[in-house]
């Protein structure tokens, strides 16, 4: 019997277990690197759309990740008067799927299903090097070879800063203090207490998420240089003032622990070297205007377990046609992220119109919604599937 495939990864955030786990699902030897010393998720909720859906049904974990998930009825976005000037209608027959899930929940659903299909987890391990040969060194001073490494460290990725990779690379003006506030049905109307809103004023945004039963992820939006919007702990009379409708909800954010990040694009020359390849935030970071920094990562990720147990071609040759493959929606979905924060510095009246009139061209939708309603590449595939 062939001895199987060895994978060393690197970074334990979605796109690094995803990876890991159809990788190991498929027979592959795997050994995942986290530099810290646990596993821990930074955010609060997260919006997971059909894309990563169909991911975590082709893992064998849908019913475990969704547990507890909130499925709303809709998307709203309101102006700065509080009227509805867009709304998709999300989670009915032939429309887009998407869940929200406690982002805290999701890795550890992701942890173990890691466990379950045998990979070595080693945290506390730092990788310092890796290299297209599929050599990497650890911060010990220890090295190891494999058939593959994926580099899935972050949009700060030390891997990638090793090479010259980068197309394009641009912290956003904007950015959003994300935190996590116990469910209260004073925050919003009766009628609204089930739907995803967003909520426009001026440069400032409030986003309204439901995530479970019982809790709230809430993110305040806005540019990197307004002081007020960007403090921590949040400065909850500076946003009443921009969202009086919303006092009862703000006021709950006051002393609530959070975490402010600015917003990143980023785009690679290439998405991989030789046998080293780079992977979710670290090859293709978005602003979260479309809420796919995630399922993007994981659709991927998916992807690339397909193609590198897919076909007896030389692992760049299939790392390649992995990027073929992924890159065009993915790209097109960093576009509409970045065009969509475009919307922060159109007056308050005419946004308004312009969502407005956005909302009645259909192409147009379905355009934003390419990424949630791509089936992943080897979704079904893997020995992890199983029907919802």
């Amino acid at each position: 019997m062939a001895p199987s495939k060895t994978a060393e990864v690197i970074g334990a955030g979605l796109a690094g277990l995803t990876a890991a786990i159809a990788l190991a699902q498929r027979g592959w030897t795997v050994r995942l690197h986290e530099r810290d010393s646990d596993i821990r998720a930074i955010g609060a909720g997260i919006y997971v759309w059909g894309n990563g859906l169909a991911t975590l049904e082709a893992l064998g974990l849908y019913e475990e990740a969704a547990r507890g998930a909130h499925v709303g009825p809709v998307l709203e976005t309101r102006d700065h008067r509080n009227r509805v000037v867009e709304e998709v209608p999300i989670n009915g027959p032939g429309q887009a799927r998407v869940l929200t899930i406690m982002r805290d929940h999701l890795i550890t659903t992701l942890i173990g299903g890691a466990e379950k299909a045998g990979v070595d987890i080693r945290t506390g391990s730092e990788v310092t090097e890796a290299g297209p040969d599929g050599r990497i060194v650890l911060r010990s001073g220890a090295t190891s070879r494999a058939d593959v490494v994926l580099a899935a460290d972050g949009v700060n990725s030390r891997i990638r800063h090793q090479y010259d990779v980068v197309a394009h690379r641009a912290p956003a003006r904007q950015g959003a203090t994300r935190l996590t506030v116990p469910r209260s049905p004073d925050f919003v109307p009766p009628q609204d207490q089930g739907k995803y809103i967003e909520y426009f004023s001026g440069r400032r945004r409030v986003l309204y998420t439901p995530s479970s039963e019982t809790s709230l992820y809430v993110a305040l939006v806005a540019d990197e240089d307004d002081r007020p919007a960007s403090r921590i702990p949040v400065d909850t009379a500076a946003w009443i003032r921009s969202f009086p409708h919303l006092e009862d909800l703000l006021g709950a954010c006051a002393g609530v622990p959070g975490r402010w990040d600015t917003f990143q694009f980023l785009t690679l020359t290439r998405w991989s070297l030789g046998r080293l390849a780079f992977l979710g935030d670290a090859a293709h970071a978005q602003p979260p205007y479309l809420g796919q920094g995630g399922g993007c990562a994981m659709m991927s990720a998916l992807g690339l377990a397909d193609a590198l147990s897919g076909s007896g071609a030389p692992v760049d040759q299939r790392l390649r046609d992995w990027e073929y493959a992924e890159r065009p929606t993915i790209e097109h979905t960093q576009r509409w992220s970045h065009r969509l924060g475009r919307l922060n510095y159109v007056p308050d009246a005419a946004r308004a119109s312009l969502l407005r009139g956005c909302g009645r061209v259909h192409r147009l939708g379905a355009s934003r919604l390419r990424a949630a309603l791509t089936t992943p590449t080897g979704s079904g595939r893997f020995a992890g599937a199983s029907a919802r």
